[in-house]
């Protein structure tokens, strides 16, 4: 099933924001496409599995759009084809977008029309936009949300699940070969027993099982393992909250073949069961 959103609303209402989070979690998004375009570019990407969520956002400077956006959606369900359509609309108080206009000093579409009157621009666009409002999927007042919150707002209609917006990364590395530049959490295991100095593992690796084994044969590996889930199970709602898409934790021994890759590996079986979106990435494991 194919994804497609009209995202559209009242100046100021925070579009570009809810893009970018969009954006985030894997949508095309095209912003303010013309009416004319709509139908043909939905068409064309139909048959396309690399444009499975498509976001065309718009705001009232793009003349019918969405009445174009409507009847390309309709000519491709009558072509069979299986999307999940939704529109919609950030809406915004007048006062709080008069507020935010003056702090960022940018110019209404309709100022001109109103000899530079941002108030009775807003009141005019309000009046545009109402029978787009009245017939969108959902409607969200951003007036007093802050860009977390609409963040939260946008993954309760679009995800279902907060967790689906959390993207975990993985890593283990040597030290010796430097700390992952894209590192948001480093964890050094050099204190636990090293299976280098072990003749039969040392030309092994972490993937291997009687290399796993020997490094959770030790209590302090176990422990340093479970108090790591908790924190770490702890910690990804909040970055979550705070509006954080990508986590990347790094696990680091001093060549990156043994320790790092076990606890890798075994924080990889662990997170895989409760988060939808997690990668491995071995990075020093053929380096010797």
């Amino acid at each position: 099933m194919k994804d497609i959103i009209l995202l559209t609303g009242m100046s100021g209402a925070g579009k570009s924001t809810a893009m970018s989070f969009m954006e985030d979690t894997g949508y095309y998004c095209i912003d303010n496409m013309p009416a004319e375009l709509i139908s043909t570019f939905i068409n064309l990407t139909a048959s396309s599995e690399r444009y499975n969520k498509i976001a065309i956002v718009a705001d009232v400077r793009s003349a019918g759009v969405y009445s174009a956006f409507r009847d390309a959606v309709a000519d491709l369900l009558e072509q069979h084809y299986d999307y999940n359509v939704k529109t919609i609309f950030l809406d915004i108080k007048n006062h709080v977008a008069l507020k935010r206009y003056k702090l960022t000093r940018r110019k209404h579409p309709f100022a001109d029309k109103f000899n530079g009157s941002i108030e009775q621009a807003l009141e005019h666009e309000r009046e545009v936009l109402a029978p787009v409002r009245q017939n969108a999927d959902y409607v969200i007042d951003t007036s007093d949300l802050d860009a977390n919150q609409l963040r939260g707002r946008l993954t309760q209609i679009l995800l279902g699940d907060e967790k689906a917006i959390m993207n975990i990364n993985l890593i283990s590395f040597g030290f010796k070969h430097g700390i992952p530049n894209d590192a948001d959490f480093v964890l050094d295991v050099r204190c636990l027993p090293n299976p280098y100095w072990n003749d039969a593992l040392k030309d092994k690796t972490g993937l291997d099982k009687d290399v796993y084994d020997y490094v959770f044969s030790f209590d302090e590996s176990v422990t340093l393992l479970e108090k790591l889930k908790d924190m770490l199970d702890y910690l990804n709602p909040l970055y979550i909250k705070e509006g954080k898409s990508q986590l990347v934790i790094a696990i680091g021994c001093t060549g990156g073949n043994h320790r790092s890759v076990a606890f890798v590996e075994a924080l990889n079986t662990y997170f895989s069961r409760k988060w939808p979106n997690v990668t491995v990435n071995h990075r020093d494991i053929k380096r010797r």
